[in-house]
């Protein structure tokens, strides 16, 4: 049967299934189709978990059941599909042929690799792309280039204050409820033995995810992560009834614990949404909305929300508006001329270091780790050790669910190991195992102990710490933040310094 003709071909992506995104306003279901395609490239231009893969996929043919449901009509290009080009611009050029259509109608990619193609196709396709704003965020790209003019570092706490003011989110008239802006000072309790965790709020696969796992458990055989135990979301309205478990039973607890780790417990109290967000299924203003009118009720302190919202109307906005203020070169830095290859055991999760084979562990069964579990132990390693930015950026956009170019490599490049030379922080998120004994309990069964600082058994983040300091010195030692440490290196018998060196580099070594 041939296709009708279309008048506009509305092609959403994989990260847009929002029912009131940019390129359906206008859209007439008589005339107009929209676009959905699989394609192989997005699934393997880094190798991501195999979970990552089947739940973005079964989200979109979930959402295009539901664009059926409402009138629209879909074309609909399934990865398995044998005529699969397995790419964007390929299923285009077929759906132009198909469909005979005026133009094409799209939302702003969210990735730079993606916006570059999109820029292309007028010339390459010989029809006009109509690219519509995201208007899914706070703060647009205009509005955040907008505020970044003129200033020579792009403090989040900043942009935070002015979004928060800008929004009326969690203000009382000029004012931040509870008399400050920031409650992070109060978000740092190591998590009590007593103390209960909820069970994960999790959605049983259904036919059409189950279909989808066990394609990707063959295709995608030999890509990191297991299958077992997928439990997200994929319906807005599974990823909305873990909104509201989020709100009623973790969100009181989650500002103390945020910055906790514990063994047997990688999702604690923290809410499990940023895939959601980051694909569509909720809007961040309603999730926000959400904690605040707990917060208004309450139901829940005021540590807890503000922490939660500073991680959605902050840096999720933050770390978009340096993305493209910054991209394509932000990802070429490398202040500290960082080198060394990724350790394999990022893959296997084969090391004695606890913290980092527990990390590795939660990341390959649930495509997911908490902030300070990338933050302060696979991230403080990589900073240690001088991982190549590029690698460690790169298995990080594969191995979690919510990891997207956009608000992936800022974060990574920035924040963890500070490639960028400090335009996101302030100095180097750098620490020995003394943190990472106060905030969880891996320690207490790791082959090396943090109280032991050089020779057989010392915790290598210990004497990796120093050694970073070292090797990096004639970079930071101007920084104002990291006066006190050297103070303390410079105070530090000459034998200690050497057996550090000695200690750090036939560790690295031994990677």
């Amino acid at each position: 049967m041939k296709a009708a003709k279309a008048r506009t071909i509305a092609l959403i992506l994989g990260d847009q299934l929002s029912h009131d995104i940019s390129s359906l306003q206008g859209f007439d279901p008589r005339e107009d189709v929209v676009l959905m395609v699989e394609v192989a490239d997005e699934a393997t231009y880094v190798r991501h978990h195999k979970q990552k893969i089947a739940f973005i996929l079964s989200a979109m043919r979930h959402f295009a059941d539901e664009l059926r449901e409402h009138g629209f009509r879909v074309d609909y290009v399934r990865l398995d599909d044998e005529a699969n080009t397995g790419s964007f611009t390929g299923e285009l050029i077929r759906a132009i042929a198909r469909l005979k259509p005026d133009c094409v109608v799209i939302t702003e990619p969210g990735e730079w690799r993606v916006r570059k193609m999109v820029d292309g196709w007028p010339e390459q396709l010989r029809l006009h792309v109509n690219v519509r704003e995201d208007d899914r965020f706070f703060c647009s790209v205009g509005q955040f280039q907008a505020w970044a003019d003129g200033r020579k570092t792009y403090r989040m706490e900043h942009f935070y204050r002015e979004m928060r003011r800008r929004n009326g989110i969690l203000m009382d008239g000029e004012s931040p409820c509870g008399g400050h802006w920031n409650f992070d000072a109060d978000n740092r309790k190591k998590l009590p033995h007593t103390l209960k965790v909820p069970e994960r709020f999790g959605s049983e696969p259904d036919a059409i995810t189950r279909e989808i796992m066990s394609m990707v458990a063959v295709r995608f055989a030999d890509h990191f992560g297991d299958l077992e135990g997928f439990a997200w979301a994929v319906t807005r309205k599974q990823a909305l009834a873990t909104l509201d478990f989020f709100i009623s039973e973790a969100l009181p607890f989650f500002g103390d614990y945020q910055d906790a780790m514990a063994v047997h417990e990688p999702f604690l109290f923290h809410s499990l949404l940023s895939p959601y967000l980051n694909i569509g299924l909720l809007s961040p203003r309603e999730v926000c909305e959400a904690a605040e009118n707990a917060f208004r009720r309450g139901e829940a302190p005021i540590n807890s929300v503000e922490g939660f919202i500073r991680q959605i109307l902050g840096w999720r906005e933050y770390v978009r508006g340096i993305y493209w203020l910054k991209m394509p070169h932000y990802a070429e830095t490398n202040a500290l001329g960082a080198v060394r290859s990724l350790p394999w055991f990022y893959w296997s999760g084969e090391t004695d270091m606890n913290c980092l084979a527990t990390a590795i562990a939660d990341t390959r069964r649930n495509a997911y780790a908490h902030h300070i579990q990338r933050l302060m132990i696979t991230g403080n390693f990589a900073l240690l050790v001088g991982v190549s930015p590029a690698e460690l950026e790169e298995w990080y956009l594969a191995v979690y669910a919510d990891a997207f170019d956009w608000v992936e490599l800022p974060n990574t490049h920035g924040m963890v190991l500070f490639a960028d030379g400090g335009l996101m922080a302030s100095k180097p998120y750098a620490a020995s195992g003394a943190y990472i004994d106060r905030m969880s309990d891996y320690c207490g069964t790791c082959a090396y102990s943090p109280k032991i600082k050089n020779g057989p058994g010392a915790c290598p983040f210990n004497f990796l710490y120093w050694s970073f300091l070292i090797e990096n010195r004639s970079y930071l030692e101007q920084n104002p933040r990291m006066g006190m440490p050297y103070r303390t290196l410079d105070r530090m018998p000459k034998d200690r310094v050497k057996a550090i060196t000695q200690d750090a580099h036939t560790f690295i070594e031994g990677l």
